[in-house]
């Protein structure tokens, strides 16, 4: 008895783990998905002998690109030139106009959930996948470089987990290929070519041969274009509020120097179904290209609290009907350009808005008209606004590089210059291309206002360690008006190396006056940094805030 439990304790298990059970399979419909030699947790479904893949999975692990409108139930993907179309349920799929069909049904509903066929998303992705049954299961290749990949040395088994007492997954054969995951001293983790994802003992696993995979291509390529400027962008931000304010375009461009693009604040989202309001002028336009001027006109999503950018933005009759208004905006008033500056969205609009900008950008570009896109400097809870795939539709992308301090937050420089250095390092290394960024510098000061409270020690809030003994507020000011107001009240700037720029402070009635001033000086740095880092230009917001002496600053390095 005692040498009978001594073996049963060393023998290896000879039980056979239920592959259905191994990938979680519970119908016969059901079908296991891995990718790259990773069992994904989603299942796909197996329906008239074709494959289908859930949307989500689509897009989070094989081409962000395919947009699914579950409020209008349609499937979209854009291309360089074009925008495919899919309605749910159908085997036919319009490319722009152009109809197409399949011998398949190409999505299917089932519930909440949309199941995308695999052969209509490899017809726009390089991978490759091969269908395996009993049980239902597709693997999917599609990650490049280095691979460790083997042969068996004998016959052995691959199990759920490194040891003997666990679960076989899978019968191996002596030279069957495997590829190694993670190789260890007893067991190593292995992947078979047919998706069974597990560990034989490291023994038994052949000499590794490392394999370079180049990205897995089916022959589908793309090449986006971009209209690029011959010289270095110098552009203004004109801020228009009213029609009277067109009329003053000739005394705004006479007080720059070398500007060759004015981007006006014209046109606005006005309602909830992607109708846009407009100030243009074609007037103004027709002085500006006088003067040898582009006009990029604004497109914002601020001006009307009314307006849901989130239900325009994902409601796609909506959305297009947006860009449908901007073209004709553009076309109406001779433009050159767009600038599109949605602001304050929430993450949960983010696939929306970037497919916003992809179908604008087909339309610009079969209308000559340049397409800019204003962002804020790189954060964590910026990162929806998807800079990289702005950057292939979009020719130019703007970093809005200021409001490092803001209306409502703790006092500070507006644009310090490491705010500005990160700003532009960071959106590089999201993948945006230098040559398609443009800087964005502010022309304003904020002068901020440290009031103490009256009512410090004597409250309860007062005692806690967080307690701030003063109100701050601020005001934005233009660069001559910062100057009358610290020489009115005494107060003399020194240069702060840190922020790059000159900061003064004083007390004026018990109040604490903050200042990090902009001027020619911190100006040059920020434009140091366009310079060093290659790219297309800078932007100033706005026009007539600055003195007229940054000029002669700006056309050093935009010129």
């Amino acid at each position: 008895m005692v040498c009978s439990s001594i073996l049963k304790k060393y023998m290896p298990t000879k039980e056979v783990e239920d592959l259905n059970d191994y990938y979680a399979l519970t119908s016969e419909e059901q079908m296991a998905v891995i990718k790259d030699n990773t069992v994904l947790e989603a299942k796909g479904i197996c329906v008239d002998g074709k494959a289908y893949l859930d949307y989500n999975t689509v897009h989070d692990a094989l081409n962000e690109r395919f947009y699914w409108d579950a409020n209008e139930n349609v499937l979209l993907y854009t291309t360089p030139t074009d925008l495919v179309t899919v309605n749910a349920g159908e085997n036919r799929y319009f490319v722009t106009k152009a109809e197409n069909a399949t011998d398949y049904t190409i999505t299917r509903m089932d519930g909440d959930t949309l199941y995308v066929a695999i052969d209509f998303v490899q017809q726009y992705t390089n991978m490759a996948y091969t269908y395996f049954e009993s049980p239902n299961r597709v693997v999917i290749t599609t990650a490049a470089g280095d691979k460790e990949v083997t042969a068996a040395k004998k016959d052995t088994e691959i199990r759920e987990k490194g040891g003997i007492k666990s679960p076989i997954l899978k019968q191996v054969k002596k030279g069957e290929n495997l590829a190694v995951i993670e190789t260890g001293d007893t067991w190593s983790k292995v992947a078979s070519e047919d998706g069974v994802v597990g560990y034989v003992k490291t023994k038994f696993v052949g000499d590794t041969e490392t394999v370079t995979a180049a990205s897995v291509t089916n022959g589908y390529t793309e090449e986006f274009t971009h209209i690029k400027k011959d010289a270095a962008i110098n552009m203004g931000w004109h801020q228009v509020t009213n029609m009277d304010a067109n009329g003053k375009i000739a005394s705004v461009l006479s007080a720059t120097k070398g500007m060759n693009v004015i981007s006006p604040t014209w046109f606005y989202l006005n309602d909830s179904n992607g109708d846009v309001a407009s100030l243009a002028s074609l007037d103004y336009v027709n002085y500006c290209h006088q003067n040898g001027v582009e006009v990029w006109g604004l497109i914002s999503n601020l001006e009307n609290p009314d307006a849901s950018s989130t239900e325009v933005l994902t409601h796609t009759s909506k959305r297009q009907n947006l860009v449908n208004q901007i073209i004709a905006l553009a076309i109406q008033y001779d433009l050159d350009g767009v600038n599109v500056d949605f602001e304050a969205l929430e993450g949960a609009v983010g696939d929306g808005y970037i497919q916003f900008i992809r179908e604008l950008s087909l339309k610009c570009a079969n209308n000559g008209l340049v397409l800019s896109v204003d962002n804020y400097v790189p954060t964590a809870s910026s990162s929806f606004y998807n800079r990289a795939e702005q950057a292939r539709f979009a020719d130019y992308v703007v970093i809005m590089g200021y409001d490092e301090h803001y209306a409502g937050s703790d006092a500070g420089s507006v644009a310090s210059i490491g705010f500005v250095k990160n700003g532009v390092s960071d959106t590089i290394a999201e993948g945006v291309p230098a040559e398609q960024i443009v800087l964005g510098m502010p022309f304003y000061t904020r002068v901020w206002a440290l009031t103490p409270k009256d009512t410090a020690g004597d409250s309860v809030e007062a005692a806690s360690d967080d307690y701030v003994s003063y109100d701050t507020t601020s005001q934005a000011l233009g660069m001559d008006d910062v100057q009358k107001l610290l020489t009115t009240n005494g107060a003399v700037a020194s240069w702060s190396d840190a922020d790059g720029q000159n900061y003064a402070e004083y007390v004026n009635a018990g109040v604490t006056y903050k200042v990090w001033i902009e001027d020619a000086s911190s100006l040059e740095l920020k434009l140091q940094v366009m310079k060093e880092n290659g790219l297309a230009g800078a932007s100033f917001w706005k026009l007539g805030l600055e003195n007229p002496g940054v000029w002669d600053t700006i056309i050093k390095y935009v010129n």
